[in-house]
């Protein structure tokens, strides 16, 4: 299998284990595992398909110094605060009560999420700039028939 397979065949992987990990964990596929609380809603499955769909491209584009994981691991975490249950989250729930969760954190959803894909959109951007200046300045190893 060449190179360029086996990156697309990861950023699949990468994306759709993300998308069925948070899916079961989030409680958006009902489940026996995870009660969710809240209500599911479009703006949900639309936040959850784009964050996986995101890790995928970032996972495709990714080299081996990984300068921005830290910028796809907090577009993430956005993400996942985006469609995630607040009231059902352990560590947001021992930090704040349920009733600040539901009345400070619930209707920010939507702009969390926006958040979360404006940070992976520029970092997808950024790392497509930077890899097509990469191309132009390394030497043409083809045959010259352009």
């Amino acid at each position: 299998m060449n190179r360029s397979r086996m990156r697309v065949l990861k950023a699949l992987t990468v994306g759709a284990g993300t998308f069925v990990l948070f899916e079961v964990v989030t409680g958006l596929i009902p489940n026996p595992l995870y009660v969710r609380m809240v209500p599911r809603t479009g703006l949900d499955y639309l936040f959850l398909t784009l964050t996986a769909g995101a890790l995928a491209l970032y996972t495709y584009q990714r080299t081996p110094d990984g300068g921005d994981d830290g910028a796809a691991a907090a577009g993430t975490a956005l993400g996942f605060l985006a469609f995630g249950c607040p009231i059902c989250n352990a560590i947001l729930l021992a930090l704040f009560s349920s009733s600040a969760l539901m009345t400070y954190l619930d209707p920010l959803r939507p702009v969390i999420g926006a958040v979360s894909v404006v940070v992976f959109a520029g970092l997808l951007y950024v790392r497509s700039r930077r890899s097509c200046a990469d191309c132009a300045t390394q030497p043409s190893t083809g045959s010259g028939a352009d």
